[in-house]
């Protein structure tokens, strides 16, 4: 099954100033961020930052987050223990036009959610720890999780690589970055085509 950019969020998780340089590949990784989160904001994808103890390890790069509709703070390992759900599910809208209170009970509508995208693209650091626990919470609460491998990395390769194993065994996607761009474009026809391309050259 492709990924469908229709149905997608982008996930960035602590991409963050004193954090990066213990990072194995970061320069690369960064740069894969990066495109991800261009790319998204030109197929109207909703990209979410997440910054932990940003006190102690600084703020995630400016390149990354002006592209984020919003960046979560914590101090959870896993972002939806501090409020990534909230983001990532829609608030409840009122269809009822004029005023509800006005109508007999029977005729009112209850409001009804907006449609939540169900397929979540995830990149970050560390991979062994928050970026592994905020995936396994999203499967558990039935998302279809999309990791992109080189936009993730940890202190050491070990660490990286037997978090991709776990996070696949758990029913995690496995995916690169261009995997992530070229599906969400389906086709050279596409508006943002020529953007994307010139992005990864």
């Amino acid at each position: 099954m492709l990924i469908d950019d229709q149905e997608s969020q982008l996930v960035l998780v602590d991409y963050q100033e004193r954090l990066l340089p213990a990072i194995f590949e970061a320069e690369s990784v960064l740069l894969n961020a990066k495109r991800l989160a261009q790319a998204a904001q030109w197929m109207e994808v909703p990209v979410w930052g997440t910054e932990q103890n940003s006190e102690k390890m600084g703020a995630m790069p400016d390149g990354v987050r002006q592209f984020c509709r919003s960046v979560l703070p914590k101090m959870s390992f896993s972002a939806c223990a501090d409020g990534l759900m909230e983001l990532l599910k829609p608030p409840t809208r009122n269809t009822q036009a004029g005023n509800a209170r006005s109508l007999p009970k029977h005729l009112q509508k209850k409001p009804e959610p907006e449609a939540t995208r169900q397929t979540i693209i995830l990149g970050g650091v560390e991979a062994h720890i928050c970026l592994l626990q905020t995936a396994l919470d999203l499967i558990e609460q039935e998302f279809e999780v999309y990791i992109v491998t080189d936009a993730c990395s940890s202190r050491t390769e070990r660490n990286r690589d037997a978090a991709f194993d776990r996070l696949a065994g758990m029913g995690a996607e496995l995916v690169t970055t261009e995997m992530v761009l070229f599906e969400w474009l389906r086709s050279a026809e596409s508006d943002a085509f020529r953007e994307i391309q010139a992005l990864i050259k």
